[in-house]
């Protein structure tokens, strides 16, 4: 058997192609960034073919760097940004419209119009998630009814939709020449198309946003050795079994070994999502959360989860590099949130694409609150990492009410767990301890996992919790005092931010 397994992992701002070996240990990896595509206020696309180009070159360069070829994995992964929505001509592999990307608002008069006459409440019942503009149903619909020809393209069965994870397995398999169209169980549930006790397209769902069925891929489960196809080509990574396909917040949770009811981690990267475990069992959220699938391997039944997703912390800080420019860089950021010891008593609200869980406010946009002359870019930085913890907390707290599973430790994940400073004031805001694995990118690992269980490569996710070690842990510091009023005052700046938008 090949000693290694490949995971591509297709995120909001970047490409990566990571290699894993039998202990769960990162091989090889490299990654690229892709364009941002802005075109007005609230959109936000992707150019599918940039990322499919970032995509061959990250598994080239990533397999180079070690040496490796093909003959070397025995199985690659796939995981992705869920919600952004890419529709291309099957026939030509040519998009016809840029990527619409999962923080885009353009949607918010389609979801609002299904609250408005009861059909959100059947979206809610069968899909677990409320209408709103993160998920793909509504860019679908969006599309269909502005890029000229799209429709009379889809019911001839020329145009075919796909989450990120559909584009990158279609392109690997051959493209127009035999491409698979296919995804898996955690991506199709984040569609508002998919019902949750079915696993399966809905027609009545299909029927609120006018997409012809035909334009969908088939469903399967994460983690199936023949579901997925094999690479194709002259690559460097042909004829190898793609195995494995979770969204990026589900893979996670698989990376992370969150294989039991009640356990739970929080993904850091362009936005947080905190994933809780509920097994088995379809919880239907009383306080905001979405009710979504965690993953399936093989001929098991699903596992569920209870998701909070909030759109923007990391990116937050790119903001700080990109529109303010008061960072060069990212890791920036905490150097300069360090030169002061608290806020000032500044709070920053990022709401850019509105408020996700647990509100989901459309209407909400970002704002800065409590500035005086006295506050400085040190102060606006270290609030921005409040922003990220606050935010988390807020789903936290959602989730306890739901599931009554209090939280005693937050394992953590993804590229902001190397801000220390802002790790110590999630313990802080939380009040619980914060634990940081030793393979931090448990995004690309759980893919990997999927991928690996499938083929024989792992035998159990018990050899795959045996892979688990806790690389660093944060205590808090703050007092029940500090804590209480910190909170206060970020609820009353979400408030700032409410009815903004007509």
């Amino acid at each position: 058997m090949a000693d290694f397994i490949g995971a591509v992992d297709q995120g909001t701002t970047s490409t990566r192609f990571m290699v894993f070996d039998h202990a769960g240990q990162e091989v090889a990896r490299h990654q690229l960034e892709h364009e941002q595509v802005l075109p007005r206020a609230g959109w936000v696309e992707h150019n599918p073919l940039e990322i499919w180009d970032r995509t061959q070159s990250v598994i080239g360069s990533a397999l180079a760097s070690a040496g490796l070829t093909s003959s070397d994995l025995a199985a690659i992964g796939i995981t992705n940004q869920r919600e952004t929505a890419i529709v291309w001509d099957r026939r030509t592999g040519r998009p016809f419209h840029n990527a619409i990307v999962w923080q885009d608002t353009r949607t918010a008069a389609i979801a609002k119009a299904l609250d408005a006459d009861g059909r959100g409440d059947v979206i809610r019942e069968k899909s677990g998630l409320p209408p709103a503009t993160y998920f793909s149903g509504g860019k679908i619909q969006w599309l269909l009814e502005n890029v000229e020809g799209l429709r009379e393209a889809a019911e001839r069965g020329d145009a075919v939709f796909g989450t990120a994870d559909t584009w990158v397995i279609w392109n690997l398999t051959g493209g127009p020449d035999g491409g698979r169209h296919v995804t898996d169980v955690t991506n199709a549930s984040r569609t508002m198309l998919m019902d949750l006790t079915t696993l399966d397209w809905d027609d009545e769902l299909l029927g609120f946003f006018g997409i012809p069925r035909a334009m969908l891929p088939s469903i399967h489960p994460s983690s199936h050795a023949e579901a997925f196809g094999v690479t194709s080509g002259e690559r460097r990574t042909a004829k190898v079994p793609i195995a494995g396909v979770l969204g990026d917040q589900q893979a996670a949770t698989v990376g992370q070994v969150c294989f039991a009811p009640g356990e739970a981690k929080n993904t850091y990267g362009t936005g947080n999502f905190l994933l809780l475990n509920t097994g088995e069992e379809l919880v239907r959220s009383r306080n905001g959360l979405l009710t979504t699938v965690a993953y399936q391997l093989g001929d098991a039944k699903p596992v569920y989860a209870l998701e909070g997703s909030i759109a923007v912390t990391g990116s937050a800080v790119q903001w700080l590099r990109d529109q303010l420019g008061i960072i060069s860089g990212a890791g920036e950021v905490e150097a300069l949130a360090a030169q002061v010891e608290d806020t000032g008593g500044v709070y920053f609200v990022p709401a850019f694409s509105g408020l996700f869980a647990p509100y989901w406010r459309s209407d909400a946009r970002g704002a800065i609150v409590g500035l005086s002359r006295f506050n400085t870019n040190a102060h606006l930085a270290r609030a921005t990492l409040e922003a990220i913890c606050y935010q988390s907390r807020d789903v936290a707290e959602a989730m306890e009410a739901d599931s009554g599973v209090e939280l005693t430790c937050l394992k953590v994940d993804g590229g902001v767990t190397a801000n220390s400073l802002c790790m110590q004031l999630q313990a802080d805001i939380l009040g619980v301890p914060v634990s940081r694995p030793v393979v931090a990118e448990t995004t690309a690992l759980g893919a990997a996992y999927a991928a690996g269980l499938a083929t024989g490569f792992w035998s159990s996710t018990d050899e795959l919790r045996e892979n688990w070690a806790e690389d660093r842990r944060w205590e808090p510091r703050w007092s029940e005092d500090q804590r209480r009023d910190g909170y206060r005052g970020w609820k009353k700046a979400v408030e700032r931010t409410l009815d903004w938008e007509d």
